[in-house]
């Protein structure tokens, strides 16, 4: 199995990124002053349609630094950076607003998708926004046999390999509880989205306020 970071280098310049961004229940919440971070922004395509919408405090981070040069490719004034680690480059209580598009469904781990949500609330201010679109649990047969593969290898329901590399993981209803149950909900609403490689899944979007 290669790391992740390689494969995401890898597919930098192939993948298109599928869950869509709902404008309307962000500009309800933000205002076009904020300070906006998309954590694990890949080649910068939410932030491109934020630009679209006004919004110019913008930031973009990834650990692929492919991501990023695509990304900078599009947008030289976006600010967007490559991370080595979870830690993020701004100070504590400095962020309006946090983006998190099928990020954790790269996250097969407890431990570090924990890791990236305690990030976000030190860099939130007090009142500030998280928004995350990510994928559910399904029921058909061909996700329930690569969720028994996955549980014996890794230990948790869910999780899955793809045939190119990636480690992916779609997420019981208690999972993300605990994710939400970090902040105030201003939305939560369940979906089903296409995914990268061009099937259907279940998925949610959420809103939250960090008290």
């Amino acid at each position: 199995m290669i790391k992740q970071a390689e494969y995401w280098n890898e597919v930098a310049n192939k993948k298109e990124f599928t869950t869509p961004f709902q404008p309307e229940l962000f500009l309800t919440h933000v205002n076009h002053n904020a300070v906006i971070l998309d954590y694990g922004c890949g080649y910068g395509r939410t932030l491109l349609e934020l630009r679209s919408y006004d919004y110019n405090n913008l930031h973009g981070v990834d650990f692929s630094e492919e991501m990023i040069k695509r990304a900078k490719s599009h947008n030289s004034e976006i600010d967007f950076q490559v991370i080595q680690s979870g830690n993020l480059p701004f100070p504590n209580d400095s962020l309006d607003a946090v983006l998190l598009f099928a990020v954790l469904t790269c996250v097969h781990k407890n431990e570090e998708q924990n890791a990236i949500l305690n990030e976000i609330k030190r860099v939130l201010k007090p009142g500030g926004i998280i928004y995350i679109n990510d994928f559910l649990l399904n029921s058909d047969e061909r996700n329930k046999l690569r969720y028994e593969k996955g549980l014996i290898k890794y230990h948790t329901y869910g999780v899955f390999e793809l045939p190119d590399g990636a480690i992916l993981r779609h997420h019981s209803e208690e999972r993300v509880k605990e994710w939400i149950d970090q902040f105030e909900t201003l939305t939560y609403k369940k979906l089903e989205y296409t995914t990268m490689n061009g099937n259907r899944s279940n998925g949610l979007v959420y809103m939250g306020k960090l008290n």
